[in-house]
């Protein structure tokens, strides 16, 4: 017999506790907007958050920004995270199972977890940090990383992470603004069958950070290079005294910070985004009623497995470690999803969740249709009878490429998934719309909105829409919206980040369209559109047109502004193969044509080798468009926050073209 979902449970106690039945998952969902306070308490005493004092009211002015919650509550993540050592551990669950690329697995117990997180936590006492301290990291996704986090956040130290994957100078701009007292780096990293010695690059770290006190080095195996003055990490979790056996994490008020992200920073300096204790707590509650996430340990979610591939330095990192606050076993993986370069092999990260059972197997849409694009033959990757869910997140997921994975899957490995297509950001640490077991299938989109996010498509005029294409925009506050941003102090930058078009009303940036099933879509950055003649088009359908063309292997469109009132349409595009080149152009121009409108069909089509993409694999289409308009690329790019900046030669090239012949023509440089 199918196992009840998280959202029927927690429905059956809101109809217990408040006396309400809803006959559909959108009048649950209405109640939890219109009552914000009844819902975010509710779901507090469900999912049994911890707090040393009872608060004195959910939600104070309620308002954005500005909106306090649960005033006078006192939480501690860690705390939250350890509750479910005993249980897991007597059943014999796991809190890590770990992999890199390699092949070396990990297995830490929850005991074993607490035990090194506590014993770090006493030693950064011991070094003087202490509540609004912060502690950077930078580390790949190991269990060092995770201790690390747990260790801070049980002290109320403030945790901030880079990836190695990342350039110096992004991670300066980054650790710069908040002004860490202590770095936690690792001297060396693997990926893509190559290891790379980053002593040099943690020495340049360092010595940009004159506010740092001490570094403590993770070794890796891969670096003979020398940091200097460095504290061993293995050392200082390996304590196991009665300090660090009755050690407690500390009680902190709701709204004490916990982390800080960042931005993409594509342009200017990245918006240090702070989040705080009891939000997260929530918003990770929220997250996993429509993730249907259990303990481990559990008699319905025995043995879930839960693992969304990620570097450190993308917002799904904090989403991958927070299966841990529900007692489920999180399986992370550390290296490239397609294997080394010479061999490139996208079954690679299948593979893993079949050694490992996973439950619950996250990632990128781009990563999805490359798997589709490359033959993945999944009756050959090993046994994914566990395998329950699917989760897409990070840029829109074509319908296609669900529905032949779900076949694929079906076919080969014994089972059809249920996909969770979500999308959100790194601004709230989580998701506005996602999805719900109970729902029917909605392949290429999101079954509906998460339960608390008063989330609308709005008109330029701020009319509410359904059914059709507009600004995303949350109506209500939720727990985990920043705090503020680092070095703010006036809120300024915070204010016109979200509320400088619909004052007192978040806008995302995003274009959604909200169905009148529930169900959502979403077309693209709003600030990216393209708009011709009057005609608006969000880009993720017009790549959905243009990818589905055979010998397309992944594009980027921009509308250059040219003149006043003038434009023009341009497309990039990587062939699969060259044989594929020759009609690339007349077949894309005739899918657009129709499929979209002859309106979007694109003046100029470029064939390249790479799209420039963020770390986050997200297409970098308002830096390349202000690159074509004419800006240096220094301007509008940092290539140190990109996951490929090796690819920006040839547009920078391009874009010198465009100019030249556009001035042949007499127009201006820039419009």
């Amino acid at each position: 017999m199918a196992r009840q979902t998280l959202i029927r449970e927690f429905e059956a106690r809101v109809a217990e506790e408040h006396g309400l039945v809803f006959a559909s998952f959108e009048e649950l969902h209405r109640w939890s907007v219109d009552k914000p306070a009844d819902f975010w308490e509710a779901l507090w005493r469900f999912d049994g958050i911890q707090s040393r004092s009872p608060c004195s009211e959910v939600l104070t002015e309620d308002r954005m920004p500005g909106a306090r919650w649960f005033v006078g509550a006192e939480v501690n993540y860690a705390r939250q995270v350890f509750r479910h050592a005993d249980a897991a551990d007597a059943d014999g669950q796991p809190a890590i199972i770990a992999e890199d690329e390699g092949g070396a697995v990990v297995s830490l117990g929850w005991h074993e977890l607490r035990r090194r997180s506590f014993s770090l936590a006493c030693e950064l006492r011991r070094l003087g940090l202490g509540p609004g301290d912060r502690v950077a990291a930078y580390l790949p996704n190991r269990v060092e990383a995770v201790m690390a986090f747990l260790a801070c956040a049980s002290i109320g130290v403030i945790w901030t992470v880079c990836a190695p994957d990342m350039g110096t100078p992004a991670i300066v701009d980054r650790f710069g603004q908040v002004e860490p007292k202590l770095l936690i780096a690792t001297d060396g990293a693997f990926y893509a069958g190559k290891g790379r010695d980053l002593a040099d690059t943690v020495r340049s770290i360092a010595a940009a950070l004159p506010t740092l006190e001490q570094v403590v080095l993770v070794r890796s195996g891969h670096s003979r290079g020398h940091i200097g003055h460095t504290l061993d990490f293995a050392d200082l979790t390996s304590r196991d005294d009665d300090e660090v056996r009755l050690f407690e994490p500390s009680w902190l008020p709701f709204d004490h910070p916990l982390w800080i992200l960042y931005s993409s920073g594509t342009t200017g300096k990245p918006k240090a985004i702070v989040h705080g204790h009891g939000g997260i707590l929530l918003n990770a509650a929220a997250m996993r009623l429509h993730m249907d996430l259990r303990p481990s340990y559990g008699a319905v979610g025995r043995q879930e497995r839960f693992h969304w591939f990620s570097s450190t330095g993308w917002m799904v990192w904090n989403a991958q470690v927070g299966g841990l606050l529900s007692g489920t076993t999180i399986c992370i993986y550390d290296g490239s999803p397609s294997g080394p370069k010479e061999r490139v092999d996208w079954s690679t990260l299948w593979r893993f969740a079949a050694r490992h059972g996973v439950s619950f197997f996250g990632s990128g849409a781009q990563f999805f249709t490359t798997c589709l694009r490359s033959g993945v033959d999944f009756s050959a990757v090993g046994d994914l009878s566990s395998l329950r869910t699917i989760g897409s997140t990070a840029s829109p997921l074509p319908a296609e490429v669900q529905v032949e994975l779900s076949k694929r899957l079906a076919a080969s490995a014994h089972v059809e998934p249920f996909w969770l297509n979500s999308s959100g950001g790194t601004d709230i640490c989580g998701v506005f719309c996602t999805g719900d077991r109970d729902l029917a299938p909605a392949p290429g989109r999101m079954q509906c909105r998460q339960l608390g996010a008063a989330v609308e498509a709005w008109s330029p005029e701020g009319k509410p829409l359904v059914g059709e294409v507009g600004e995303l925009v949350c109506v209500r506050p939720m727990p985990s919206m920043p705090l503020y941003f680092w070095g703010d102090r006036d809120g300024s930058r915070y204010h016109d980040s979200y509320f400088g078009m619909f004052p007192g009303i978040w806008r995302h940036g995003d274009w959604i369209r909200i169905n009148a099933d529930g169900s959502c879509e979403i077309f693209g950055r709003s600030d990216a559109t393209i708009n011709r003649g009057g005609h608006r088009m969000g880009t993720s359908e017009i790549y959905d047109a243009i990818e589905r063309v055979d010998g397309v292997g992944d594009s980027l469109v921009i509308d250059v502004r040219t003149g006043p009132g003038e434009s023009e349409l341009l497309a990039f595009i990587v062939a699969a193969a060259p044989a594929a080149q020759p009609d690339l152009t007349t077949r894309i121009a005739q899918a657009i044509r129709t499929s979209l409108s002859p309106r979007f069909v694109p003046d100029h089509v470029y064939i390249v080798p790479a799209i420039p993409r963020t770390l986050s694999m997200k297409k970098q289409e308002l830096p390349i468009k202000r690159l074509f308009e004419g800006r240096s690329l220094t301007e509008v790019i940092d290539p140190a926050a990109m996951a490929n900046p090796e690819c920006l030669g040839d547009f920078v090239d391009l874009a010198d073209t465009f100019r030249a012949r556009r001035r042949e023509a007499g127009a201006p440089d820039r419009p």
